[in-house]
């Protein structure tokens, strides 16, 4: 990106909001601030921002309700939640969604501006394939009922395409350009999501359980993303005969 990424920060606390739209600006960032549901959705509509850091606790619509209309609207649009909540099912509903990803509060600047520098590497590089300016392996993957198609970053099962986000687009194709073999959830996040963080090994369960539900004919009992007990996941490709 020539010009300078263009980040939305939606959080209610003002203060904080100061200090961290300070702290991405001094990184190189443009940044604008929302303070309510409403306020972050006028202002998505106003200029479509690169990425979207959205605080779960917001006055007159939550985050979640903000996620999910933006999600609806914006299938590609990077969605990371901010949260002050530690119950795991927060984290949980705010994946399902349609959220990217969530760092739960208190957090590290650094460890944001790393997340977010990340976020943005990856959409640059889906941006750049997309555009053809990027060399990538141009074989689709059949794997059973469902397709992939790496030059359009399309899926689709039974010939019906399924809506992925950027994410869930690089973690199925990570994975079935490396069928049968097993990854650990930290091998994921290094390689996915290219963090070098420990404790985010939910992180990649979530994203596995939500991305089950959309590619597998039966996500109870999946045939494409196997669990490997004690290690992580891995893909399989169906036998054909």
């Amino acid at each position: 990106m020539s010009r300078k990424p263009d980040i939305l920060l939606v959080e209610d606390d003002r203060d904080l909001s100061s200090v961290v739209a300070t702290r991405l600006s001094e990184s190189g960032y443009a940044v604008r601030t929302a303070f309510t549901g409403p306020e972050a959705m006028s202002a998505v509509a106003d200029t479509l921002p690169d990425l979207v850091l959205l605080d779960i606790m917001l006055p007159e619509m939550d985050g979640l309700e903000v996620c999910r209309r933006l999600r609806a609207d914006h299938p590609l649009l990077y969605i990371m939640m901010l949260t002050a909540r530690s119950e795991e099912m927060d984290r949980v509903v705010g994946l399902e969604v349609g959220a990217d990803d969530y760092l739960t509060k208190p957090f590290s600047l650094s460890e944001l501006v790393a997340r977010v520098r990340s976020a943005l590497r990856r959409l640059r590089l889906t941006e750049e394939v997309l555009d053809g300016n990027t060399p990538t392996d141009k074989t689709t993957i059949q794997a059973g009922h469902l397709s992939i198609d790496p030059v359009r970053r399309v899926v689709s099962m039974n010939g019906n395409e399924v809506a992925l986000t950027v994410l869930e687009f690089d973690l199925l194709y990570y994975l079935a350009r490396h069928p049968e073999r097993p990854f650990t959830r930290m091998q994921l996040l290094e390689d996915v999501w290219d963090l070098h963080y420990e404790g985010y090994d939910r992180t990649v369960d979530s994203h596995i359980q939500r991305l089950r539900s959309k590619v597998e004919m039966d996500p109870g009992n999946p045939g494409l993303i196997r669990t490997v007990w004690g290690v992580g996941y891995k893909f399989v490709v169906p036998d054909k005969s």
